[in-house]
């Protein structure tokens, strides 16, 4: 017989007051967030909060988003379940962990690589095998793997980085990405058809800066909640 969780309560008061009353809907998404133990991707000392609506220090001036965020970012992906995803900013790997749950194939892809080993040993302690997991500029995404169905970016850009952009799928491929400044940032969500690019700016948020070629210059911010709090 299993042990019980003792987090799942917290999970399921998550789910309903954090999520689903906030507008999340993709049920799929929801039984994600259910699923995944948020509190294994945090230092022990701060599991007890690892449900709280807030992001959390992870070491290296970085943070795990607050469950909002992901499920948000994770729900404008429109996932059915067959898609290739780039994520750019592994970080704690919790949202490594909900795209794996949601999708046929995850490559992640972390410039700290500290940062890299943590989540990966937490995605084997969760038996997850459906990810490959890189050390580089994010920025420059991972064009010998590309086309992508789906980009996530967990770090503010400047403007749209065009090699992410072209690693796109021609065909609906979607990204969501933070774009901004360490002032004011916004959630936007890009749709590719062919060689033409809708983007759909929607709410603010506060990321860290993604650092890279095609990104910012290393700066210390640190990802606070939206500003619709």
């Amino acid at each position: 017989m299993s042990t019980p969780d003792p987090f799942q309560t917290l999970r399921d008061e998550m789910v309903e007051k954090q999520l689903r009353e906030r507008g999340i809907h993709d049920q799929r998404v929801l039984d994600a967030m259910r699923r995944v133990p948020r509190h294994m991707f945090v230092a022990s000392e701060l599991q007890h909060l690892a449900y709280r609506d807030c992001p959390l220090p992870i070491g290296e001036n970085q943070t795990i988003s607050q469950p909002y965020i992901v499920a948000l970012m994770t729900e404008l992906l429109h996932l059915t379940g067959t898609e290739r995803v780039l994520e750019v900013g592994m970080g704690s790997g919790y949202q490594t962990a909900i795209l794996c749950e949601l999708t046929a194939q995850v490559y992640t892809l972390e410039c700290v690589p500290r940062l890299a080993e943590q989540g990966a040993a937490a995605l084997a302690r969760l038996g997850y095998e459906n990810v490959e997991i890189h050390i580089g500029d994010g920025s420059q995404g991972l064009p010998d793997m590309a086309p992508f169905d789906a980009i996530l970016v967990a770090a503010a850009a400047p403007a749209l980085p065009g090699p992410l952009r072209s690693q796109l799928s021609e065909h609906g491929g979607r990204m969501v990405l933070p774009v901004g400044d360490d002032k004011r940032q916004y959630l936007e969500v890009v749709v590719r058809q062919e060689n033409r690019w809708e983007i759909e700016r929607t709410i603010p948020v506060r990321f860290v800066p993604l650092v890279g070629r095609y990104g910012f210059s290393p700066r210390v911010w640190l990802e606070d909640s939206t500003e619709d709090e």
